[in-house]
Formats: C-alpha cells, structure tokens, sequence
C-alpha cells in the first residue's frame, strides 16, 4: 500500500489521538490544495486529555460531528469544554436490520465494501453527516467515529471528491488511518484489526487497499446528494468547503 503523500504534515497533533489529521493541505485535480483549517478527522475524541482539548481549540476546532450510535456515545467518561459544539449524527442507523445482516456480524462493517451498499439503502445518514459539518457553526469541524477508520473515511471521502482532491490523495488518506493501524491499537488498547481486515477481503476477492479504490472509482456523489435531498445551501456549503475556496471543482454531473 502507499501513495502520494503530501509533503506537508498534516497531523492533529493533540494529546491523547494518534489518527488525527487536518483534510486541508492534499493536492486537487486542478493544481490548488484543499483548505486547510475546515475539517479534521479522528478517532474517539473522548480519549482527549485535558491538554489535548487546549491543542484542539489551538487548531482552530469549535465543533465536534460525531458519527457514532448511541450506544457508543454513552461510553464516553470525560468532560468537554465549555467552547465545544458537539453534534451527533449517528451514521450507522443499526435499526436497519435488513441491511446490516449482510455487514455486520461477517465483519465487513469494518471495511470499504460496505460503503455504496450502505449509501444506496441509508443515503439520508450521509446526508445528514454531510449537512452537519458543513453547516456547523463558526470554525474548524472535527468529525470522528470510534476508530476514525470506516465511517470517518467514509464522510471523508465525501467531502474530499466534493472539493476536487485528487483520487490518489483521497485513496492515500483512507490509507494512512489503515498505516496507523499499530499505533491506533496500543491507544485504545485493542490488538490491530488490520491484518484481519486484510484477509477478510481477500476472501472478497479484493484488499483493503482495492475495496476502497473500487468504491471511490464507484462513488455517485450527486446520486447521494440528491437521494438524500440536500438543499442549495447544504451543497454551496459542501462544493466551497463552508466558504473556503473561491475556486470550487467544476460540478458539472455533481451539483
């Protein structure tokens, strides 16, 4: 695995994640970079020391988009700052049993090749992933779910094919969260997943690396925008990055 990474360090430097990292700074199609500042993602942010969170409001974030279920969040046992938005949108929608008897308990929840599946059954859980960190009040917006892997790639990938990224910068930043998978284990005291992630695909006919590529070449950006029937706004919002560029891709097929 690899790619063309950007020679910028990107990394959220903040105490107690190890999978942090600003969305700005990777080359786009047109030669410009993506804005740096607008939007991060992560891990669990509840794993955040209470330094951690001055770093963060250091970076410029005000808001937290968390995609996680409800089960999840009522884990969390540390205290927020009082400066911090925190918005829940819970991207899974477990409730959806139909769906989920093919991903879940097979273990491909962990990987890219539930993606599309989960965008063409759910289209609304993105969209309203989509709506919230752009329409999130003033400054940076960090979203995360537990490992910052599947669900925050997801949302990434969304918001990094919307602004024009390359596609070997977006497959390259799904990658290094996979690259990360030693470090992420030891700070959430779990073994790594990936080398079973790995196989499981495999077994897919595929690799982690090629699940994620397949999905990106797959992905329909305005089937999702419109099944998800996101308002003008919503889209400006998405296109300029909350206002960031005034060079916004050509949406020519996508807006």
């Amino acid at each position: 695995m690899g790619g063309p990474r950007g020679k910028e360090d990107r990394t959220l430097k903040v105490d107690g994640l190890v999978n942090g990292r600003d969305l700005g700074g990777l080359r786009r199609v047109d030669g410009t970079v993506t804005p740096r500042g607008v939007f991060f993602r992560s891990e669990n942010v509840d794993w955040i020391t209470g330094n951690g969170w001055q770093q963060i409001h250091d970076a410029g974030i005000r808001t937290v988009v968390d995609l996680r279920q409800q089960g999840e969040r009522n884990t969390d046992v540390r205290e927020r700052p009082g400066w911090l938005t925190t918005i829940h949108v819970d991207l899974d929608g477990l409730e959806n049993k139909e769906f989920w008897a093919d991903y879940w308990d097979n273990g491909l929840v962990g990987t890219a090749l539930y993606f599309l599946p989960h965008l063409a059954a759910m289209p609304e859980r993105a969209g309203a992933a989509i709506s919230a960190v752009v329409n999130a009040p003033a400054g940076g917006v960090l979203f995360h779910c537990v490992g910052g892997r599947d669900r925050t790639g997801l949302l990434a990938m969304a918001l990094l094919h919307a602004i024009g990224a390359d596609p070997e910068c977006i497959v390259d930043d799904y990658l290094e969260t996979v690259r990360l998978g030693d470090a992420r284990a030891a700070n959430s005291k779990r073994n790594n997943a990936e080398p079973r992630l790995e196989e499981l695909c495999r077994q897919h006919g595929t690799t982690t690396e090629g699940a994620f590529r397949d999905t990106l070449a797959k992905f329909d950006l305005k089937g999702l925008l419109d099944a998800a029937a996101l308002t003008d706004e919503d889209r400006e919002g998405l296109f300029t990055w909350r206002g960031a560029t005034t060079t916004p891709p050509n949406r020519e097929g996508i807006a």
